[in-house]
């Protein structure tokens, strides 16, 4: 199979420390949420999932497979490609549900792009995961990487495999969405499970950066930014 050659491939170049691998389950449905901000992240965190002895999905925008050495990564391991925004397309969440379903694992970023955060840390995330998980029941795992801006600084294009990078990647415990699941998938509940989904991927990001993230997290539209400003060539989809 492909995957058996990208997967080494891929740790060949890209060397990856990941810690709590084993809070990925080892059978049934799981979803990942990392967080995001660069171009090489399907790379790092399929390979830290691959660890955990289960092989990840990704969906992710139909740009990330025009994206050198990333794309083919991604081609090669069987990866879904979304036409974000375009009409007729299929529905992103159906696809997740359907590979959860069948006890699959998928890879979503919620912040649906690279975030927007001058030092990097997650910024505020869309409900697309929220969704997913109320939606299904399916376990969500945070995860926190960093390292990666070494090899593919955010924007930038160029990949820098040389000299070799390692990166570190962490699990967390599954997120606690008990007090939502079960219940009406209402726009309070959403808006709770993605608050609870990002505060779990921030608190990993601090205690493996040894650093306090911003009180508040980041918000493009409150900086009179867009979120889809910039050409978004990662894994994500997350839909607002």
């Amino acid at each position: 199979m492909a995957q058996l050659v990208a997967v080494p491939l891929a740790r060949l170049l890209i060397g990856t420390r990941v810690t709590g691998a084993e809070k990925i389950p080892s059978t049934g449905p799981f979803i990942v949420v990392p967080n995001h901000f660069s171009d090489v992240d399907p790379i790092v965190v399929g390979v830290a999932v691959w660890r955990g002895r289960r092989f990840p999905h990704f969906l992710a925008k139909e740009s990330i497979f025009r994206v050198p050495v990333v794309g083919w990564f991604m081609r090669a391991t069987h990866m879904v490609p979304v036409l974000r925004g375009k009409r007729g397309g299929a529905d992103p969440l159906a696809a997740a549900r359907a590979l959860l379903a069948e006890d699959g694992g998928i890879v979503l970023y919620p912040e649906g792009t690279l975030t927007r955060d001058p030092e990097l840390w997650p910024m505020r995330g869309k409900t697309g995961a929220a969704r997913l998980a109320l939606q299904t029941g399916a376990p969500v795992i945070p995860c926190s990487h960093w390292g990666d801006q070494k090899i593919a600084p955010r924007w930038q294009h160029k990949l820098r495999f040389f000299p070799r990078t390692t990166v570190d990647v962490v699990f967390g415990d599954p997120v606690d969405l008990s007090a939502w699941l079960g219940g009406p998938l209402v726009g309070s509940a959403i808006n709770a499970t993605t608050d609870a989904i990002m505060a779990a991927i921030t608190e990993l990001a601090e205690q493996q950066r040894g650093e306090t993230a911003p009180a508040e997290r980041w918000d493009p539209a409150a900086h009179g930014q867009s979120e889809f400003g910039r050409e978004n060539t990662t894994g994500t989809i997350s839909p607002s």
